[in-house]
């Protein structure tokens, strides 16, 4: 029998949509000041004279590029506060968009002075040309590596290791050498009021570079954590268990993730993002779940206890605490895409939540179900209803479905979906992680179905 729970208890202030949308609004107003500081410190001293539209207009775009790019320090800064509103895989989504129009903007800029404005360039060798110039070209071709390096890192193969420590070396070097040409070339920049502008704004993305190159792996030394089990789960999936030695994770919600590096110093950028698979109201033990997929996740699957570990986080608003008034919920998982579901059932199962859930798992076969009998075991306690989902039909002889579980063949499509799902689980929130394909066709299918866009919530599943 489950005992009655109060759902609202769990949900914080700041998680209620007026909330959310409000600080959600004041950082996207934040950005635009940001964007539009320059331009209006300019203007509001003694204005420029108009020397030609196209010119003017290259610089316009010259200053927007340095802005924009100090702007993604802060993005990619883990900045707890800027993620909150948003979720921390849509804030990865929005930098890596904004990384191409940042290239688009240097781009302008090099291109219109180059096209109408060749005296203004100067000679491009860089053995002859003044150092800010050529420290200009650096900034641009280094961001434009750092673009299709990032976009083009699986297709080359090119290790995650040494592309996260070219891209932050890139970064740096881009930013630098951006800063520099903006103050040497001195357009705009030799008033006392725009000069010391451009030199507060640098200073403070040093700061923040400061904090989360250095500082923040420093706390993170500071509180070490130690693998104490390494669970097979089934389906190649190893869950560790990890004690705090230090100061516990402070504010973990259920479906959250951290920043795990394991075997290494937390400065070596030697870290994954890995969902946090168990919930808080269990204790102070993490439990993050592993499947070998490439770059480092074989060698941290097999890591031994006793071994010394650090976390960064909790991340994310992958959460069934921000859905109080929620009727019910529909989870559907696709893979390893279970760990942030099967946190936030794990919540549901400690508080006795008499909601109802329906849980829809894909996998490729049956024996690749990871955390099956998992599953089956909280069915008991909550009001859950699993389905398994496999693409592979049995061999001949298999029973099918199998005794004690429900089962389907094939994919999770919209005939699927309108058999097993109530026409009042509309309204409920419908919770989705797994592979990009999955997902994008699912949403389709509730969409078709008459669930409203705001009810469907997705965990972005590969963030790097």
């Amino acid at each position: 029998m489950i005992r009655n729970a109060d759902p609202a208890r769990h949900v914080r202030p700041q998680d209620r949509s007026h909330a959310v949308w409000l600080r959600a609004f004041l950082w996207l107003a934040l950005g635009a000041v940001l964007l539009a500081l320059p331009f209006v410190v300019i203007l509001a001293g003694d204005p420029p004279a108009a020397r030609g539209l196209t010119r003017d207009l290259s610089l316009g775009l010259g200053f927007a590029a340095l802005s924009l790019a100090g702007m993604q320090f802060a993005l990619t800064g883990r900045l707890k506060p800027l993620l909150h509103p948003f979720g921390a895989d849509i804030v990865v989504v929005f930098h890596r968009f904004l990384s191409w129009g940042l290239v688009a903007l240097m781009l302008g800029h090099f291109g219109m002075l180059y096209i109408w404005h060749r005296d203004d360039l100067g000679v491009l060798n860089p053995l002859k040309a003044p150092p800010y110039m050529t420290a200009g070209r650096v900034a641009l071709g280094s961001f434009i590596l750092l673009v299709l390096s990032s976009e083009l890192r699986k297709r080359i193969g090119l290790d995650y290791l040494w592309w996260r420590r070219m891209h932050v070396a890139l970064a740096l070097v881009g930013f630098g050498a951006a800063v520099w040409h903006v103050l040497g070339a001195g357009h705009f920049t030799g008033q006392d009021g725009t000069r010391g502008l451009w030199l507060a704004v640098t200073l403070a993305w040093l700061g923040l570079i400061l904090w989360t190159r250095v500082l923040r792996p420093w706390q993170q030394w500071r509180n070490p954590w130690r693998v104490v089990e390494n669970r097979d789960e089934g389906a190649g999936v190893h869950t560790l268990i990890l004690r705090p030695e230090g100061r516990p994770l402070r504010g973990w919600r259920p479906g959250q993730f951290a920043w795990l590096a394991i075997g290494t110093s937390p400065f070596a950028l030697r870290e994954h993002p890995f969902t946090i698979s168990t919930a808080p109201d269990k204790g102070q033990e993490l439990s993050f779940s592993i499947k070998p997929l490439g770059d480092d996740s074989k060698r941290l699957s097999q890591t031994p206890p006793g071994t010394r570990a650090y976390v960064d986080g909790p991340y994310g608003v992958f959460s069934v605490d921000r859905e109080a008034e929620a009727g019910g919920f529909v989870m559907i998982a696709g893979g390893v895409g279970i760990t942030p579901i099967i946190a936030n059932l794990h919540a549901l199962q400690e508080r006795r939540d008499p909601r109802p859930v329906i849980l829809l798992y894909a996998n490729k076969s049956w024996d690749e179900i990871a955390f099956r009998e998992e599953l089956a075991a909280i069915a008991q306690v909550l009001d859950l209803r699993v389905i398994h989902v496999v693409q592979d039909a049995p061999e001949d002889g298999d029973a099918w479905p199998p005794e004690g579980y429900e089962a389907r063949t094939g994919m999770i499509d919209a005939d699927l979906l309108s058999q097993v799902l109530p026409a009042d689980s509309r309204d409920w929130p419908h919770m989705l992680c797994g592979p990009a394909p999955m997902l994008e066709a699912v949403r389709k299918a509730l969409y078709e179905q008459g669930v409203p866009r705001s009810r469907v919530d997705s965990e972005i599943f590969d963030m790097v």
